[in-house]
Protein backbone atom coordinates (compact mmCIF):
# COMPACT_ATOMS: atom_id res chain seq x y z
CA UNK A 1 0.00 0.00 0.00
CA UNK A 2 2.76 2.36 0.72
CA UNK A 3 4.18 2.24 -2.40
CA UNK A 4 1.34 1.91 -4.12
CA UNK A 5 1.04 5.74 -2.80
CA UNK A 6 4.35 6.76 -3.42
CA UNK A 7 3.73 6.26 -7.11
CA UNK A 8 0.51 7.74 -7.01
CA UNK A 9 2.27 10.94 -5.85
CA UNK A 10 5.11 10.54 -7.97
CA UNK A 11 2.65 10.52 -11.23
CA UNK A 12 0.96 13.13 -9.79
CA UNK A 13 4.00 15.41 -9.66
CA UNK A 14 5.32 14.57 -12.83
CA UNK A 15 1.60 15.66 -14.40
CA UNK A 16 1.56 18.71 -12.46
CA UNK A 17 5.18 20.16 -13.38
CA UNK A 18 4.83 18.46 -17.11
CA UNK A 19 1.63 20.96 -17.89
CA UNK A 20 3.40 23.82 -16.16
CA UNK A 21 4.91 26.63 -18.62
CA UNK A 22 8.59 25.80 -19.69
CA UNK A 23 9.41 29.43 -18.57
CA UNK A 24 7.96 28.47 -15.20
CA UNK A 25 9.93 25.75 -14.83
CA UNK A 26 13.04 27.53 -15.83
CA UNK A 27 12.81 30.87 -14.47
CA UNK A 28 15.98 31.19 -12.58
CA UNK A 29 16.19 32.08 -8.67
CA UNK A 30 16.42 35.45 -7.37
CA UNK A 31 19.91 34.26 -5.94
CA UNK A 32 20.71 32.80 -9.53
CA UNK A 33 19.91 36.50 -10.75
CA UNK A 34 21.66 38.03 -8.54
CA UNK A 35 24.55 35.93 -9.22
CA UNK A 36 24.59 36.66 -12.66
CA UNK A 37 24.64 40.58 -11.98
CA UNK A 38 27.70 40.11 -9.70
CA UNK A 39 29.42 38.38 -13.03
CA UNK A 40 29.43 41.51 -15.24
CA UNK A 41 32.33 42.97 -12.37
CA UNK A 42 35.52 41.92 -13.41
CA UNK A 43 36.43 38.18 -13.46
CA UNK A 44 38.53 36.73 -10.49
CA UNK A 45 36.05 39.42 -7.85
CA UNK A 46 34.96 37.36 -4.75
CA UNK A 47 31.40 38.17 -3.65
CA UNK A 48 29.49 38.04 -0.43
CA UNK A 49 26.27 38.97 0.13
CA UNK A 50 23.24 39.00 2.41
CA UNK A 51 19.90 40.36 2.19
CA UNK A 52 17.36 40.04 4.82
CA UNK A 53 14.14 41.49 5.76
CA UNK A 54 13.93 43.09 9.30
CA UNK A 55 13.18 39.78 11.45
CA UNK A 56 16.10 38.11 9.28
CA UNK A 57 14.65 36.41 6.90
CA UNK A 58 17.08 35.88 4.72
CA UNK A 59 15.91 36.84 0.82
CA UNK A 60 19.48 36.28 -0.59
CA UNK A 61 22.37 35.07 0.65
CA UNK A 62 25.70 34.18 -1.22
CA UNK A 63 29.14 32.97 0.35
CA UNK A 64 27.76 34.93 3.60
CA UNK A 65 30.02 33.04 5.91
CA UNK A 66 32.70 33.96 4.61
CA UNK A 67 35.39 36.74 5.49
CA UNK A 68 36.63 39.73 3.57
CA UNK A 69 38.22 42.69 3.71
CA UNK A 70 35.78 44.94 4.91
CA UNK A 71 37.70 48.91 3.86
CA UNK A 72 35.79 51.40 5.72
CA UNK A 73 32.72 49.20 6.79
CA UNK A 74 35.05 48.95 9.60
CA UNK A 75 34.12 52.26 10.63
CA UNK A 76 29.97 50.66 11.28
CA UNK A 77 31.33 48.46 13.49
CA UNK A 78 33.28 51.44 15.42
CA UNK A 79 30.71 54.09 15.34
CA UNK A 80 28.18 51.35 16.96
CA UNK A 81 30.46 51.02 19.26
CA UNK A 82 30.70 54.65 20.74
CA UNK A 83 26.84 54.59 20.62
CA UNK A 84 26.24 52.17 22.58
CA UNK A 85 29.31 52.75 25.26
CA UNK A 86 29.79 56.71 25.44
CA UNK A 87 27.66 58.65 27.25
CA UNK A 88 26.36 62.21 26.51
CA UNK A 89 27.20 61.91 22.50
CA UNK A 90 24.83 65.16 22.19
CA UNK A 91 26.67 67.35 24.60
CA UNK A 92 29.93 69.43 24.62
CA UNK A 93 32.69 67.37 25.00
CA UNK A 94 35.08 69.04 27.65
CA UNK A 95 36.69 66.14 28.85
CA UNK A 96 38.25 65.24 25.13
CA UNK A 97 39.20 69.15 24.79
CA UNK A 98 42.93 70.08 24.68
CA UNK A 99 44.25 71.80 27.19
CA UNK A 100 47.34 73.94 27.53
CA UNK A 101 49.14 74.77 31.11
CA UNK A 102 52.73 76.46 32.08
CA UNK A 103 55.26 73.86 33.53
CA UNK A 104 58.30 75.70 35.82
CA UNK A 105 61.09 73.23 36.25
CA UNK A 106 64.31 74.30 38.08
CA UNK A 107 62.94 77.91 38.26
CA UNK A 108 63.76 78.54 34.94
CA UNK A 109 61.05 80.23 32.35
CA UNK A 110 58.24 78.22 31.84
CA UNK A 111 57.36 75.64 29.27
CA UNK A 112 53.92 76.03 27.40
CA UNK A 113 52.45 72.13 27.19
CA UNK A 114 49.58 71.96 24.68
CA UNK A 115 48.17 68.68 25.82
CA UNK A 116 45.41 66.46 23.48
CA UNK A 117 42.69 64.42 24.89
CA UNK A 118 41.75 62.98 21.31
CA UNK A 119 39.76 66.32 19.92
CA UNK A 120 39.35 65.15 16.29
CA UNK A 121 38.43 68.25 15.37
CA UNK A 122 40.65 71.25 16.59
CA UNK A 123 41.60 74.24 14.12
CA UNK A 124 44.11 76.73 13.57
CA UNK A 125 41.87 78.20 10.76
CA UNK A 126 42.11 81.81 10.59
CA UNK A 127 38.54 81.81 10.27
CA UNK A 128 38.43 79.35 13.22
CA UNK A 129 34.83 79.90 15.86
CA UNK A 130 34.58 76.86 17.68
CA UNK A 131 37.36 74.41 18.59
CA UNK A 132 40.44 77.31 17.87
CA UNK A 133 44.16 76.57 18.90
CA UNK A 134 43.80 80.33 18.71
CA UNK A 135 41.69 80.36 21.92
CA UNK A 136 44.61 78.96 24.22
CA UNK A 137 47.27 81.02 22.87
CA UNK A 138 44.99 83.90 23.99
CA UNK A 139 44.87 82.75 26.85
CA UNK A 140 48.93 81.75 27.54
CA UNK A 141 49.77 85.84 26.27
CA UNK A 142 47.46 86.39 28.40
CA UNK A 143 49.35 85.05 31.16
CA UNK A 144 53.06 85.31 30.82
CA UNK A 145 54.95 87.27 27.63
CA UNK A 146 57.90 85.04 27.64
CA UNK A 147 57.68 80.73 27.58
CA UNK A 148 60.95 78.52 27.14
CA UNK A 149 59.75 75.23 25.73
CA UNK A 150 56.66 74.81 23.69
CA UNK A 151 55.59 70.83 23.75
CA UNK A 152 53.10 68.87 22.26
CA UNK A 153 51.58 66.14 24.87
CA UNK A 154 49.75 63.12 23.03
CA UNK A 155 50.77 61.03 25.88
CA UNK A 156 46.90 60.71 26.54
CA UNK A 157 47.14 57.36 24.23
CA UNK A 158 49.92 55.23 23.70
CA UNK A 159 52.39 56.06 20.53
CA UNK A 160 50.35 54.27 18.39
CA UNK A 161 50.30 56.37 15.23
CA UNK A 162 49.61 53.68 12.31
CA UNK A 163 47.66 50.45 13.13
CA UNK A 164 49.07 47.17 12.13
CA UNK A 165 48.01 46.03 8.64
CA UNK A 166 48.40 49.50 7.28
CA UNK A 167 50.53 49.98 3.62
CA UNK A 168 52.92 51.87 4.45
CA UNK A 169 52.56 53.98 0.92
CA UNK A 170 49.69 55.89 2.41
CA UNK A 171 51.53 57.09 5.19
CA UNK A 172 52.81 60.65 3.31
CA UNK A 173 49.06 61.36 2.06
CA UNK A 174 45.94 61.94 4.19
CA UNK A 175 44.48 58.70 4.02
CA UNK A 176 47.43 57.47 6.24
CA UNK A 177 48.54 60.56 8.08
CA UNK A 178 49.65 59.81 12.00
CA UNK A 179 46.87 59.05 14.76
CA UNK A 180 47.68 61.47 17.56
CA UNK A 181 45.57 62.72 20.87
CA UNK A 182 47.01 65.80 19.95
CA UNK A 183 45.47 66.24 16.13
CA UNK A 184 45.39 69.96 14.35
CA UNK A 185 43.57 70.69 11.16
CA UNK A 186 43.38 66.50 10.53
CA UNK A 187 46.77 66.34 10.58
CA UNK A 188 46.91 67.40 7.17
CA UNK A 189 49.25 70.30 5.59
CA UNK A 190 47.33 71.75 2.64
CA UNK A 191 49.94 72.24 -0.25
CA UNK A 192 48.81 73.99 -3.80
CA UNK A 193 50.54 73.68 -6.64
CA UNK A 194 50.75 76.43 -9.36
CA UNK A 195 52.23 76.49 -13.16
CA UNK A 196 55.12 78.23 -14.17
CA UNK A 197 56.74 78.95 -17.68
CA UNK A 198 57.35 75.45 -19.28
CA UNK A 199 59.97 73.28 -18.32
CA UNK A 200 60.43 75.47 -14.93
CA UNK A 201 59.29 74.07 -11.89
CA UNK A 202 56.35 74.95 -10.11
CA UNK A 203 55.23 77.41 -7.60
CA UNK A 204 54.43 75.77 -4.13
CA UNK A 205 52.27 77.32 -1.36
CA UNK A 206 52.53 75.40 1.98
CA UNK A 207 53.68 75.94 5.51
CA UNK A 208 56.94 75.66 6.13
CA UNK A 209 56.59 73.07 8.11
CA UNK A 210 58.03 70.26 5.48
CA UNK A 211 61.25 71.23 3.18
CA UNK A 212 60.47 69.98 -0.50
CA UNK A 213 62.66 68.23 -3.54
CA UNK A 214 60.41 69.92 -5.78
CA UNK A 215 60.98 67.59 -9.20
CA UNK A 216 58.01 68.63 -10.72
CA UNK A 217 57.85 70.08 -14.32
CA UNK A 218 55.93 72.90 -16.07
CA UNK A 219 54.83 71.89 -19.71
CA UNK A 220 53.77 73.75 -22.37
CA UNK A 221 50.57 71.20 -22.92
CA UNK A 222 49.21 67.75 -21.87
CA UNK A 223 47.37 66.79 -18.58
CA UNK A 224 48.40 67.25 -15.40
CA UNK A 225 49.95 64.65 -13.44
CA UNK A 226 51.74 65.12 -10.14
CA UNK A 227 52.33 62.75 -7.44
CA UNK A 228 54.57 63.24 -3.72
CA UNK A 229 56.14 61.27 -1.29
CA UNK A 230 58.20 61.20 1.73
CA UNK A 231 59.81 58.71 3.84
CA UNK A 232 58.29 57.88 7.10
CA UNK A 233 59.07 60.46 9.94
CA UNK A 234 61.29 62.24 7.26
CA UNK A 235 60.61 66.29 6.82
CA UNK A 236 61.61 66.29 2.66
CA UNK A 237 58.98 65.85 0.35
CA UNK A 238 59.29 65.11 -3.09
CA UNK A 239 57.16 66.44 -5.54
CA UNK A 240 57.24 65.28 -9.32
CA UNK A 241 55.01 64.95 -12.26
CA UNK A 242 53.89 67.28 -14.55
CA UNK A 243 51.48 70.28 -14.82
CA UNK A 244 50.31 71.93 -17.73
CA UNK A 245 50.87 75.60 -18.30
CA UNK A 246 47.43 76.95 -17.79
CA UNK A 247 46.15 74.18 -15.91
CA UNK A 248 44.27 75.30 -12.34
CA UNK A 249 46.59 75.12 -9.52
CA UNK A 250 46.68 71.87 -8.03
CA UNK A 251 45.37 71.10 -4.42
CA UNK A 252 47.18 68.70 -2.65
CA UNK A 253 46.73 67.21 1.57
CA UNK A 254 49.81 66.32 2.87
CA UNK A 255 49.82 63.86 5.91
CA UNK A 256 51.87 64.35 8.98
CA UNK A 257 53.83 61.71 10.69
CA UNK A 258 54.17 63.50 14.03
CA UNK A 259 51.04 65.65 15.05
CA UNK A 260 52.33 66.24 18.23
CA UNK A 261 55.19 67.86 17.04
CA UNK A 262 53.13 70.25 14.01
CA UNK A 263 50.80 71.19 16.78
CA UNK A 264 53.48 72.40 19.16
CA UNK A 265 55.36 74.11 15.79
CA UNK A 266 52.10 75.79 14.78
CA UNK A 267 51.45 77.27 18.31
CA UNK A 268 54.79 78.50 18.77
CA UNK A 269 53.58 80.93 15.55
CA UNK A 270 50.88 81.83 16.97
CA UNK A 271 52.46 82.65 20.29
CA UNK A 272 55.16 84.88 18.37
CA UNK A 273 52.39 86.53 16.77
CA UNK A 274 50.74 87.51 19.84
CA UNK A 275 54.12 88.88 21.05
CA UNK A 276 54.88 86.02 23.36
CA UNK A 277 58.56 85.88 23.19
CA UNK A 278 59.75 81.36 23.07
CA UNK A 279 63.47 80.86 23.96
CA UNK A 280 63.33 77.74 23.51
CA UNK A 281 62.52 74.76 20.85
CA UNK A 282 59.25 72.82 20.08
CA UNK A 283 59.46 69.60 21.92
CA UNK A 284 56.97 66.80 22.04
CA UNK A 285 56.20 64.20 24.68
CA UNK A 286 55.10 60.86 23.50
CA UNK A 287 53.97 57.53 25.41
CA UNK A 288 55.40 54.66 24.47
CA UNK A 289 53.38 51.69 23.80
CA UNK A 290 53.87 48.95 26.60
CA UNK A 291 52.69 46.11 27.76
CA UNK A 292 50.36 47.39 30.76
CA UNK A 293 48.43 48.83 27.41
CA UNK A 294 47.34 45.31 26.17
CA UNK A 295 44.41 44.37 28.25
CA UNK A 296 45.27 40.39 27.73
CA UNK A 297 48.46 41.32 29.98
CA UNK A 298 46.88 43.46 32.82
CA UNK A 299 43.96 40.53 33.32
CA UNK A 300 41.46 42.57 34.11
CA UNK A 301 43.36 44.96 36.22
CA UNK A 302 43.21 48.88 35.57
CA UNK A 303 45.68 50.63 33.53
CA UNK A 304 47.68 52.96 35.33
CA UNK A 305 46.79 56.38 35.04
CA UNK A 306 49.35 59.09 36.47
CA UNK A 307 47.85 62.60 38.03
CA UNK A 308 46.41 65.27 35.87
CA UNK A 309 48.07 68.76 36.18
CA UNK A 310 45.58 71.42 36.19
CA UNK A 311 45.36 73.48 33.26
CA UNK A 312 45.50 77.17 32.27
CA UNK A 313 42.47 76.76 29.50
CA UNK A 314 40.65 74.11 28.42
CA UNK A 315 38.46 73.48 24.84
CA UNK A 316 34.93 72.22 24.94
CA UNK A 317 34.83 70.17 21.60
CA UNK A 318 31.07 70.44 20.23
CA UNK A 319 29.22 66.86 20.43
CA UNK A 320 30.64 63.63 19.77
CA UNK A 321 27.11 63.18 17.56
CA UNK A 322 28.39 65.48 15.03
CA UNK A 323 32.05 63.78 14.56
CA UNK A 324 30.60 60.38 14.30
CA UNK A 325 28.42 61.97 11.57
CA UNK A 326 31.67 62.85 9.84
CA UNK A 327 33.18 59.99 10.27
CA UNK A 328 30.27 57.63 8.63
CA UNK A 329 29.29 60.43 5.96
CA UNK A 330 32.71 61.08 4.35
CA UNK A 331 34.08 57.96 5.83
CA UNK A 332 37.38 59.82 7.49
CA UNK A 333 40.11 57.42 8.70
CA UNK A 334 41.48 59.90 11.22
CA UNK A 335 38.32 60.96 13.22
CA UNK A 336 37.65 56.83 13.23
CA UNK A 337 40.79 55.94 14.96
CA UNK A 338 40.76 58.80 17.73
CA UNK A 339 37.08 57.47 17.96
CA UNK A 340 38.70 54.27 18.92
CA UNK A 341 41.16 55.26 20.96
CA UNK A 342 38.13 57.92 23.36
CA UNK A 343 36.40 54.02 23.88
CA UNK A 344 39.60 52.37 24.61
CA UNK A 345 40.03 55.29 27.42
CA UNK A 346 36.66 54.07 29.11
CA UNK A 347 38.28 51.06 30.62
CA UNK A 348 41.41 50.91 29.45
CA UNK A 349 44.67 52.80 28.32
CA UNK A 350 43.78 54.29 24.84
CA UNK A 351 45.61 51.61 22.89
CA UNK A 352 44.18 49.82 19.49
CA UNK A 353 43.65 46.63 22.17
CA UNK A 354 41.69 48.00 24.61
CA UNK A 355 39.20 49.60 21.75
CA UNK A 356 38.81 46.48 20.40
CA UNK A 357 38.09 44.68 23.60
CA UNK A 358 35.33 47.36 23.60
CA UNK A 359 34.19 45.84 19.84
CA UNK A 360 34.11 42.62 20.43
CA UNK A 361 32.09 43.27 23.96
CA UNK A 362 29.54 45.43 21.33
CA UNK A 363 29.09 42.66 19.25
CA UNK A 364 28.65 39.73 21.57
CA UNK A 365 25.64 41.85 22.41
CA UNK A 366 24.40 42.06 19.30
CA UNK A 367 24.57 38.23 18.98
CA UNK A 368 27.48 38.88 16.34
CA UNK A 369 29.54 34.87 15.75
CA UNK A 370 33.17 35.70 17.21
CA UNK A 371 34.36 33.95 13.44
CA UNK A 372 32.00 36.53 11.62
CA UNK A 373 35.06 39.31 12.45
CA UNK A 374 38.26 40.59 13.45
CA UNK A 375 39.94 43.68 13.50
CA UNK A 376 43.04 45.68 13.69
CA UNK A 377 42.35 49.31 13.51
CA UNK A 378 39.03 51.41 13.14
CA UNK A 379 38.85 53.18 9.99
CA UNK A 380 39.29 50.35 8.07
CA UNK A 381 42.90 50.92 6.51
CA UNK A 382 44.28 47.73 7.73
CA UNK A 383 43.93 44.67 5.43
CA UNK A 384 44.16 42.71 8.47
CA UNK A 385 40.36 43.10 9.12
CA UNK A 386 37.84 40.46 8.50
CA UNK A 387 33.85 40.76 8.30
CA UNK A 388 31.36 37.85 7.45
CA UNK A 389 28.87 39.61 5.51
CA UNK A 390 25.77 37.52 7.92
CA UNK A 391 27.78 38.91 10.92
CA UNK A 392 27.18 42.45 9.22
CA UNK A 393 23.36 42.05 8.83
CA UNK A 394 23.32 40.82 12.54
CA UNK A 395 24.88 43.78 13.55
CA UNK A 396 22.82 46.09 11.87
CA UNK A 397 19.65 44.30 12.74
CA UNK A 398 20.95 44.60 16.40
CA UNK A 399 21.48 48.53 16.12
CA UNK A 400 18.11 49.07 14.58
CA UNK A 401 16.14 47.56 17.69
CA UNK A 402 18.89 49.63 19.88
CA UNK A 403 17.44 53.34 21.51
CA UNK A 404 20.35 54.63 19.62
CA UNK A 405 19.71 53.18 16.26
CA UNK A 406 17.71 55.80 14.48
CA UNK A 407 20.64 58.44 15.32
CA UNK A 408 22.98 56.35 14.51
CA UNK A 409 21.79 54.86 10.50
CA UNK A 410 21.03 59.54 11.01
CA UNK A 411 24.93 59.26 10.39
CA UNK A 412 25.17 56.95 7.03
CA UNK A 413 25.69 58.23 3.59
CA UNK A 414 21.91 58.40 1.53
CA UNK A 415 22.11 56.96 -1.67
CA UNK A 416 22.06 60.24 -4.69
CA UNK A 417 22.10 62.56 -1.57
CA UNK A 418 25.01 62.92 0.12
CA UNK A 419 28.43 61.17 1.58
CA UNK A 420 30.24 58.85 -0.02
CA UNK A 421 26.69 57.78 -1.97
CA UNK A 422 26.00 61.45 -3.31
CA UNK A 423 26.81 59.77 -6.97
CA UNK A 424 25.32 56.81 -6.42
CA UNK A 425 21.86 55.28 -6.58
CA UNK A 426 20.69 58.75 -8.11
CA UNK A 427 17.92 58.35 -10.21
CA UNK A 428 17.48 54.37 -9.76
CA UNK A 429 14.49 53.14 -7.91
CA UNK A 430 17.00 53.43 -4.26
CA UNK A 431 17.77 57.16 -5.02
CA UNK A 432 16.93 58.69 -1.26
CA UNK A 433 15.80 55.08 -0.47
CA UNK A 434 19.46 53.59 0.79
CA UNK A 435 21.12 54.33 4.11
CA UNK A 436 24.63 52.57 3.80
CA UNK A 437 28.13 52.95 5.12
CA UNK A 438 30.90 52.43 1.94
CA UNK A 439 34.20 50.82 1.69
CA UNK A 440 37.04 51.01 -0.58
CA UNK A 441 41.09 49.60 0.04
CA UNK A 442 43.33 47.86 -2.19
CA UNK A 443 41.02 45.44 -4.10
CA UNK A 444 37.99 45.47 -1.91
CA UNK A 445 34.55 47.56 -2.17
CA UNK A 446 32.04 47.26 0.37
CA UNK A 447 28.82 48.52 1.15
CA UNK A 448 26.53 47.58 4.20
CA UNK A 449 23.52 49.01 5.66
CA UNK A 450 19.63 49.95 4.78
CA UNK A 451 17.38 50.13 1.92
CA UNK A 452 13.46 50.72 1.36
CA UNK A 453 12.36 47.90 -1.06
CA UNK A 454 9.48 47.89 -3.68
CA UNK A 455 6.72 46.82 -0.96
CA UNK A 456 7.94 49.98 1.04
CA UNK A 457 9.41 47.47 3.84
CA UNK A 458 13.14 47.78 5.03
CA UNK A 459 15.67 45.31 4.37
CA UNK A 460 18.71 45.62 5.35
CA UNK A 461 21.89 44.09 3.25
CA UNK A 462 25.83 43.33 3.04
CA UNK A 463 27.35 43.12 0.12
CA UNK A 464 31.51 42.69 -0.07
CA UNK A 465 33.64 42.36 -3.05
CA UNK A 466 37.34 41.60 -2.80
CA UNK A 467 40.23 40.41 -5.39
CA UNK A 468 39.09 42.93 -7.72
CA UNK A 469 41.52 42.56 -10.54
CA UNK A 470 43.72 45.88 -10.94
CA UNK A 471 42.17 48.95 -12.68
CA UNK A 472 38.81 47.31 -12.16
CA UNK A 473 35.97 47.89 -10.37
CA UNK A 474 32.75 46.12 -8.89
CA UNK A 475 31.08 48.99 -7.52
CA UNK A 476 28.29 48.69 -10.52
CA UNK A 477 28.33 45.35 -10.08
CA UNK A 478 27.11 45.78 -6.02
CA UNK A 479 24.72 48.34 -6.71
CA UNK A 480 22.67 46.49 -9.56
CA UNK A 481 22.29 43.41 -7.51
CA UNK A 482 20.58 45.55 -4.11
CA UNK A 483 18.27 47.45 -7.15
CA UNK A 484 17.47 43.58 -8.51
CA UNK A 485 16.51 42.74 -4.91
CA UNK A 486 15.08 45.63 -3.63
CA UNK A 487 12.58 45.66 -7.13
CA UNK A 488 11.61 42.03 -6.13
CA UNK A 489 10.60 42.74 -2.85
Amino acid sequence: MRSMILCRATALFLVLTSAMPTAAQDAPSLRQRVEAVLDTAPAGTRFGLVVASEDGTELVAINPDQRFIPASNTKMFTTATAFATLSGLDRPDPSGGTGVRLERNDGRIADVVLEGRGDARLSSAPDCTVDCLATLADAVAAKTRVVHDVVGDDSWFPDERWSPGMSWNNIPTRSGTGISALTLDDNELPMTVTPAAPGQTPTLDLPAYYSVDNRAVTMASGATSLGFDRDPNGNVLRLTGTIAIGAKLERLRLGVDDPARYAAWTFRNMLAARGVKVTGAVAVRHRPLMPGDDPARRKGAPPARPPEPAALARLAPPPLAEDLTIINKVSQNLHAELMLRRIARIDGSGSIADGQVAVRRVLAQAGVPRAAFDFSDGSGMSSYNRVAPRGAVILLRWIAAQPWGAAWRATLPIGGVDGTLAKRFGGTPLDRKLFAKTGSLNASSALSGYMIAASGRTLVFSVYANDIPEDGSATKAMDAALELVAAEN
